[in-house]
């Protein structure tokens, strides 16, 4: 048995409020909307201790009292960290703020990425529920994540993957166990498939947002952001979104955090960042619309963002909007100058994603959309050293001899 105590109660559906049994497992709501985990926070309020539980090693698993799993048997764990906050001050006056600009590096975590956090518990949920096939669509760090921790807890792993994913992620899907697919189409393609055969192959559709836990491992952001500033927040969130599910969790913290008294009302802006080439939030944000449609031809060197239609789009959009946050988008030309300008003015590798995140801060700043001298967090989601980089090294003939004026 577990020593930690579990407040986790019901499922509730994103759209309606409908509960659903929390004891077996579930995919979407009967709406066909995302069901979010519930708990018990009024019990919780009295009988914990925040700094008590933040004093604890094993990354996001130290917040066992606010994430769903209750044995210990379930938990999946792979040496997870805190990330860093990093800050980036050179980068910063380069880009014309004046206040703290901050990363939060999540390429420390296992496999590299962000996505650890909602495959962990994803997994985790699923090995409790005595699930022993899982299957997803990816752009690569997902399903990296995921044939990651399906081996670790003795299960199987499907990735159905878009035929232009880096084959570096196809690589370290398949040799961590994951039974890999090239698919021609994007993720949401990928997506059907998984859906298509779920009765004959019998796996538990593990996509994003379709089941109810790999939002509750991405809130664990929000969580340590909050543990790691004080128990404050930034004025600004910058959050490379694809599917949302991260934007959405950490949301969701703040609003646990709070009615646990741990933090106050404030919010920061929540600003979903997307690419020209694949901006289905941000026009439905400028459209003022609830719901975005399907991105058509979506074109993008930050693959992780390269979402075409997501199904919770409504939660991003609500989250932009309560906060006071936007949605906006950058160019291919921008990102890739960003990704450049933090790793030779700061030393920090970032992922085209995470770059992302900076040239939005940039063009937010420009078009007064932020004060210059707020201070901002940037999610670097994974490992910048994962993704193609420029061939910028000369060569030398050690038998020549060497201009040392030329160098």
């Amino acid at each position: 048995m577990s020593a930690f105590a579990n407040y986790f109660t019901h499922l509730e559906c994103s759209q309606t409020g409908d509960h659903y049994d929390h004891r077996q497992a579930q995919n979407l709501s009967k709406a066909g909307k995302p069901l979010l985990a519930r708990y018990d926070f009024e019990t919780a309020k009295s009988r914990l201790d925040r700094d008590e539980i933040a004093a604890r090693d094993g990354g996001f698993w130290k917040w066992r009292e606010l994430l769903p799993v209750k044995e210990d048997k379930d938990v999946a764990a792979l040496g997870e960290v805190d990330t860093p906050l990093i800050d980036v001050p050179a980068t910063a006056k380069a880009s014309g703020a004046t206040g703290r600009v901050i990363v939060k590096d999540e390429g420390r975590l296992p496999t590299g990425s962000f996505k650890a956090r909602g495959l962990g518990l994803a997994v985790s949920m699923a090995h409790a529920f005595g699930i022993k096939r899982m299957a997803m669509p990816t752009n690569g760090n997902a399903g990296a994540a995921l044939s990651a921790y399906c081996s670790r807890m003795g299960m199987e792993s499907y990735c159905f993957a878009p035929e232009d994913t880096p084959e570096a992620n196809l690589r370290e899907m398949a040799l961590q166990g994951a039974k890999v697919y090239k698919v021609n189409g994007y993720i949401h393609h990928c997506g059907a498939l998984v859906g298509a055969g779920k009765e004959k192959m019998g796996w538990f559709d593990v996509s994003t947002l379709k089941e109810p836990y790999r939002i509750e491992g991405k809130k664990t952001m929000g969580i340590e952001l909050a543990c790691q500033m004080g128990w404050t927040l930034p004025d600004a969130i910058f959050y490379p979104t694809g599917g949302g599910t991260g934007l959405i969790g950490m949301w969701k913290a703040f609003d646990e955090l709070e009615r646990l008294g741990w933090i106050g009302s404030e919010r920061p802006k929540m600003i979903a960042v997307q690419a020209e080439g694949c901006a289905p939030i941000v026009k439905a944000w400028h459209e003022g619309s609830e719901h975005a449609e399907e991105w058509l031809d979506a074109q993008t060197a930050a693959m992780g963002i390269r979402v075409p239609k997501a199904i919770g789009d409504f939660l991003i959009l609500r989250a932009c909007k309560q906060s006071g946050g936007f949605a906006i988008d950058v160019s291919e030309a921008h990102i890739e100058a960003a990704r450049t300008r933090c790793a030779r003015e700061d030393g920090l590798l970032l992922c085209p994603e995470g770059a992302a995140t900076l040239a939005a801060m940039e063009k937010a700043i420009a078009d007064g959309l932020i004060e210059p001298d707020a201070t901002s967090m940037l999610f670097n989601c994974g490992s910048g050293l994962k993704y193609a980089m420029p061939d910028a090294a000369g060569t030398l003939d050690r038998h020549a001899e060497i201009d040392w004026d030329a160098l």
